[in-house]
């Protein structure tokens, strides 16, 4: 794989039934083996906080799908002195949820598009570039588009500014929110961007895209003349009963080398009906007895903890300095279990578990991302007796906390190694 630009090989999550989260105090015995972490430290018995102050300080959660605010994209439709203006966007005129990825190396064909939107159940179809450079220096998943019609694909608040479709069209960069304050990028600023080739982009917008893993979308101009192979994945939106045929049909589709991933997960609801999740929910797969083994959980806990006092620092995974998935990865590695990279895909290694049944070692999975209210974008490992370890953000350490179930709280995972190990795999 070339080090300057590297292709995505799935950017999907594993597909699974959801459990619904609960409501309870939260449990704080494990399986009997070695002695918890959480209890050798002595931590006294604290309630877990339950309002609506979020897990990570200055982070607000927008409520419901609304513009993105002024203060988190910037007003680019006017024309700057000395410049033209912004290229023409087409307005947003629906949104459609991302169901699928189609990913290759190299480009896929054209008729490959036409054959996929064919499909029954396929509502619409876009032709994208996938792949991963450095941006900032930070190895990033970036999607280039056609602004005009994948806004169609972004969620409602992301995909109905202007100003952001407007700031790509014209040569800029978008960043997740996340990657853009954690990182501190500077919004109005230069960053650099190497794949086969580099260039310097403006950040015009921190908006999040709503796919686990991306967090920078640029033209298909850019994208290209970075070094990505022109058109060389297919986002598709589908209707849900078709979900599965359509799946299968996708992939006796494509062309070896390629891969088909699900960016949604199968929801089961009271009746047996069957629905599409974004990934807003945390949790993925029935309850079964397929935990982490006590000794093993002992060691990650152990790990986890062993980490408190160093730094946050965005896309660290140790062992020296951590974002908040990043602590998750390395402290399960220790244990000997695989981990995918990224929060949104780490909320799907597991099945939900309700608040009254926690244990230690169970995942707590947030929303902070005002620009995608509905997307997971933090993670913490919970220690029982109320508290939790989280590497919080850029200027704090590491930290032991109070456990927080307000309304940011998405819900909670217990881990599955071979789930977990499976859906690293497949975002690899």
């Amino acid at each position: 794989m070339p080090t300057a630009v590297a292709v995505l090989a799935a950017l999907g999550a594993l597909a699974g039934v959801l459990v619904a989260v609960a409501s309870g105090a939260p449990r704080d015995d494990l399986p009997a083996g070695p002695a918890p972490a959480s209890s050798v430290l002595g931590l006294p018995a604290v309630r877990p906080a339950a309002g609506d102050s979020p897990v990570i300080p200055g982070m607000t959660l927008a409520t419901g799908a609304r513009p993105l605010p002024s203060a988190v994209v910037p007003a680019l439709s006017a024309p700057r002195p000395g410049r033209p203006r912004p290229p023409a966007v087409a307005p947003l005129r629906r949104t459609l949820q991302a169901d699928l990825l189609i990913v290759a190396r190299s480009s896929l064909p054209r008729a490959l598009l036409a054959a996929v939107s064919r499909l029954p159940g396929v509502t619409a179809t876009e032709r994208i570039e996938a792949v991963q450079m450095r941006i900032n220096g930070a190895d990033t998943a970036v999607l280039g588009v056609d602004p005009s019609s994948f806004r169609t694909f972004a969620p409602r608040s992301a995909g109905a500014s202007n100003a952001l479709w407007e700031g790509v069209a014209e040569g800029g960069i978008a960043v997740s929110y996340t990657m853009g304050k954690l990182d501190k990028l500077p919004l109005g600023g230069m960053v650099a961007a190497a794949g086969r080739s580099a260039e310097r982009l403006r950040v015009v917008a921190f908006g999040t895209m709503g796919i686990g893993g991306v967090n920078a979308v640029v033209s298909d101009a850019v994208a290209r003349s970075l070094g990505a192979p022109a058109g060389n994945a297919i986002v598709v939106s589908m209707a849900t009963g078709d979900f599965t045929a359509d799946t299968a049909a996708i992939g006796r589709l494509i062309p070896d080398g390629a891969s088909v991933e699900p960016l949604v997960s199968l929801v089961t609801g009271p009746g047996g009906t069957v629905t599409v999740n974004g990934g807003g929910t945390a949790g993925a797969g029935p309850v079964t007895e397929a935990g982490v083994p006590a000794a093993q959980l002992d060691t990650m806990l152990r790990a986890a903890l062993s980490r408190q006092g160093l730094p946050y620092v965005w896309g660290a995974a140790g062992p020296r300095a951590f974002d908040c998935s990043g602590l998750v990865q390395w402290s399960f590695a220790q244990a000997g279990i695989v981990m995918p990279r990224v929060a949104a895909d780490q909320a799907l290694t597991g099945p939900a578990v309700p608040v009254g049944q926690l244990q230690p070692g169970d995942l707590l999975f947030y929303h902070t991302d005002p620009t995608d209210p509905a997307y997971i974008s933090h993670v913490a490992i919970y220690l029982g007796k109320g508290w939790m370890v989280q590497a919080p953000e850029p200027g704090e350490d590491v930290q032991v906390v109070p456990a927080d179930f307000g309304s940011e709280f998405a819900g909670a995972v217990r881990v599955d190694p071979a789930q977990a190990a499976a859906v690293a795999a497949r975002v690899a």
